[in-house]
Order: structure tokens, then C-alpha cells, then sequence
């Protein structure tokens, strides 16, 4: 079980989730693999002073990976999408 800050790995930050942001105010993240819904919830909540509505999760599949002749694997990884209350916003996305 992560602590409420190995919760959160980190914002994903890509054309689709900045248009996500700017249509419906849907916050992406990158969590820990075993995090939960209510853990990543409390980690939002407390890590950034905001009030979370609404949590979904999906995992990343591993994809592989060919760099020359050698090869590898990406490992797969947890993304959540956040929703926020009304008026609430995160200034990692704002700027």
C-alpha cells in the first residue's frame, strides 16, 4: 500500500489530456500501480487542497520496445483521471 505521496507519480501532460482539461476539467495522473481509487482520491485531495468528484483508472499496457538490433520492454503503469468540484483547479495544468 503507497504513502499519499508515492500515490501520485506524476501529471500526464499530452495533447489529449490537455484537451480533456480544457472541455470537461479532467485532470490526468500518473499513480502507482496498486494505488485505489479511494487512496488516489486522498492523495489529491490533501496533496492539492481540492475537492475530487469523481475518479477513473485504467492501466497502460507494456508495450515493446526495438532500438537497433537489441530489444525491450516499456513497462505498463496506472493512469487516473480525476475530476474536480466546480470552481476547484490545479495549477500543475494551469500554466
Amino acid at each position: 500500500m503507497p504513502e499519499l505521496h508515492q500515490t501520485i507519480v506524476g501529471p500526464v501532460v499530452t495533447e489529449k489530456s490537455s484537451a480533456a482539461y480544457q472541455a470537461r476539467k479532467e485532470y490526468a495522473f500518473r499513480v502507482h500501480l496498486r494505488a485505489t481509487k479511494p487512496q488516489i482520491k486522498a492523495a489529491i485531495e490533501s496533496l492539492f487542497k481540492v475537492t475530487v468528484t469523481d475518479v477513473r483508472t485504467l492501466v497502460v499496457r507494456a508495450r515493446r520496445r526495438t532500438y537497433g538490433r537489441t530489444s525491450g520492454v516499456r513497462p505498463s503503469w496506472k493512469k487516473a483521471i480525476v475530476t474536480l468540484k466546480e470552481g476547484d483547479a490545479i495549477q500543475v495544468f494551469e500554466g
